[in-house]
């Protein structure tokens, strides 16, 4: 008998070494770049902290695919606002909540 499970565990994601360094770069690059670098290190260094206080890397590797999903949607978000929509019926639900009470 074996004391080896009988299934492989799930691998969790799990950047490249220099994921945060490329993204930063990235970051850097963007029109957005003033306000998005900024707040990519508060939450980086968050995160740090964290991860030493749980020895998990489970918070950097979220920032990472947060942060990098931004950066990829970023382009449909900026075709949408170019496009003139008008979301002016757009319903605030924090609003209706707040008119409730």
């Amino acid at each position: 008998m074996s004391a080896q499970p009988d299934h492989a565990p799930v691998t969790p994601y799990a950047p490249a070494p220099g994921a945060p360094a490329e993204l930063l770069a990235q970051l850097r690059a963007d029109k957005r770049a003033a306000t998005w670098v900024p707040a990519f290190e508060r939450e980086w260094t968050a995160a740090l902290e964290e991860s030493r206080r749980t020895f998990s890397l489970a918070s950097l590797y979220e920032i990472l695919q947060d942060w990098q999903g931004r950066l990829n949607s970023a382009p449909a978000v900026d075709a949408f606002v170019a496009s003139g929509y008008d979301d002016s019926d757009f319903i605030d639900m924090a609003e209706l909540r707040g008119r409730r009470r």
